[in-house]
């Protein structure tokens, strides 16, 4: 009787969960669709929402920043580091090599090609106004210092804290106390079992898919905008609709497929393979460009970055002014916080096995250095040559938008005629390997009792993965604005607008679970010391 109790069970396990599917899929789909029939007024929208939520709200998001960051350095550094996720049997299935190249190309890697170049020559060059605020002289030797303390705060640390947070609290709860693996199921702690069950649960998982569908195709509309420009600039190819959608249904098959085939035969061989083209073109950069002035400006930067680092923390966008705050940092805060929740089931579903200390160090700190690793060598080649006048990024910027001074730089690199190519290739990969991670995570939340190592059905990863191409295609083509993104920026501020307030009772939950459940306390002091050696951190993969 019970064996046929549990095939019945897992019959039902997988099914779609059509309170979460449902209004989450109309309200994308239905972007689409206007996107294709009236562009302006869907631009016009996600705008409204982009300007009145982070004016608004840009105040909430910089203490939700500082806050995460402080719960997640002191649960790094505590006792709490000792627990196993899982319980002190459970051993990891991926390799550190593995689970690191997955953490890192699923996240934020394809921003830092997007903008490791372009985001230090326009605060340097005061493109858009960044510096006007400041007081400081666009194109001078504060500006350079002021560029690289700014860009390393963006991209570090405080931003993959959000990420590290949903993904460890999800995972704790799902493998040591057996709680589902869901955005909602990580809100127990605050609230008990009843907001896993009935509306609560509806309304919770629909807004987090909500929130990340549209980080995503922001992130995605963004890649094509600076795969597109870079074909045109190398290769001459005309900039248009033809094109963004061309380059949309190659990536579209490129990581539907990916994601079809399930984490080990998809999502972990991609993240293998363009990790280490990620690592070849930081190894190639450092020695072909300034390598004594990048060690440098790296000193300098992260000086400049640490001692204003609280007016920085703390800032709406009163004392950086609006051109900056609003439209970069709060931006990028908007962003993390519209992936954080969903990322964090991602990260769960590759950690099992994991330490808290060694999943933090994975999914914060080891980023968070190859991020100010990335952005010295490749912003700092760019503002050295920009200063030498070697090549004239900013005016690549001015005429090709926010997204096009890396082909002016790259064509300035030596052998250019193979780094353009590569990093192409990468770009193409990189974006690929973060939507087919989002979008099986996506579909895991769409569907009923599926446990970590369960892949959702394919037709919903198909159905995610072209509604969501749709949509960015969609704002790239008809809603580039003055920068260029402009309508992927209004998305990704959308997705963090709508997931907002469920990621500060995340960040609350996190709080009382770590650091006032009892129950969690004892199983710290109860841990045996689990930190590996070398040879057990690196698991042999199956």
């Amino acid at each position: 009787m019970n064996s046929r109790k549990n095939v019945e069970t897992e019959e039902k396990n997988g099914q779609l969960r059509p309170g979460v599917f449902i209004p989450s899929f109309v309200i994308v789909g239905g972007s689409a669709i206007l996107g294709l029939v009236n562009n302006e007024l869907l631009t016009a929208g996600a705008a409204a929402v982009f300007k009145w939520s982070l004016i608004n709200f840009a105040w909430i998001y910089q203490l939700v920043a500082i806050f995460t960051l402080a719960v997640i350095s002191i649960l790094m550094f505590s006792k709490l580091g000792k627990i196993r996720l899982g319980g002190p049997q459970a051993r990891a299935k991926y390799s550190f090599a593995s689970y690191f190249a997955m953490t890192l190309t699923a996240g934020i890697a394809t921003g830092l090609i997007t903008y490791g170049v372009n985001e230090p020559i326009i605060y340097f060059g005061n493109v858009y106004g960044e510096l006007n605020a400041t007081g400081i002289q666009p194109l001078s030797t504060e500006a350079a210092f002021f560029t690289m303390g700014r860009v390393f705060y963006n991209w570090s640390f405080i931003p993959y804290a959000m990420y590290a947070l949903s993904g460890v609290l999800v995972s704790y709860l799902c493998f040591n106390r057996g709680k589902e693996l869901s955005i909602s199921a990580s809100l127990t702690p605050l609230f008990g079992e009843k907001v896993t069950a009935g509306i609560w649960r509806i309304i919770i998982d629909a807004l987090s898919v909500l929130a990340i569908v549209l980080g995503l195709a922001s992130s995605l509309g963004a890649g094509l905008a600076l795969i597109g420009s870079g074909l045109h600039i190398a290769y001459g190819i005309s900039v248009g609709p033809i094109l963004w959608f061309v380059l949309t249904g190659v990536i579209t098959v490129i990581f539907i497929t990916s994601s079809v085939k399930g984490i080990e035969k998809g999502i972990k061989w991609l993240a293998d393979l363009t990790s280490k083209i990620f690592y070849a073109l930081v190894l190639a950069l450092f020695f072909i460009g300034p390598t004594v002035y990048i060690l440098s400006i790296m000193n300098v930067g992260m000086g400049y970055w640490l001692d204003r680092f609280w007016t920085w923390g703390l800032d709406p966008y009163l004392v950086g002014g609006e051109a900056l705050v609003t439209w970069w940092t709060m931006y990028d805060w908007a962003i993390w916080i519209a992936y954080a929740p969903l990322m964090g089931i991602f990260f769960a579903m590759i950690s099992y096995g994991r330490t808290i200390r060694q999943f933090l160090a994975v999914n914060w700190i080891g980023p968070s250095i190859f991020s100010i690793l990335w952005l010295s060598i490749w912003g700092g080649t760019a503002l050295d040559w920009q200063m030498s006048g070697k090549v004239d990024i900013i005016s690549a910027i001015n005429k090709g938008g926010a997204v096009a001074g890396i082909w002016e730089f790259l064509n300035t690199v030596p052998l250019s005629v193979l780094f353009i190519p590569v990093v192409i290739i990468c770009l193409i990969g990189e974006f690929a390997n973060t939507a087919n991670g989002v979008t099986t995570t996506i579909s895991t939340l769409c569907s009923k009792g599926l446990r970590h190592d369960d892949e959702p059905a394919t037709w919903l990863k198909v159905l995610w993965g072209v509604t969501i191409s749709t949509i960015a295609a969609v704002m790239v083509a008809f809603g580039g604005g003055v920068q260029g993104v402009d309508g992927v920026k209004y998305l990704a501020a959308c997705g963090g607008s709508a997931i907002l307030f469920v990621f500060i009772l995340q960040v609350a939950s996190a709080f009382k679970l770590f650091f006032l459940d009892k129950e969690t306390v004892k199983e710290a002091i109860d841990s045996e010391d689990l930190l590996e050696s070398p040879q057990e951190f690196n698991v042999k993969e199956n």
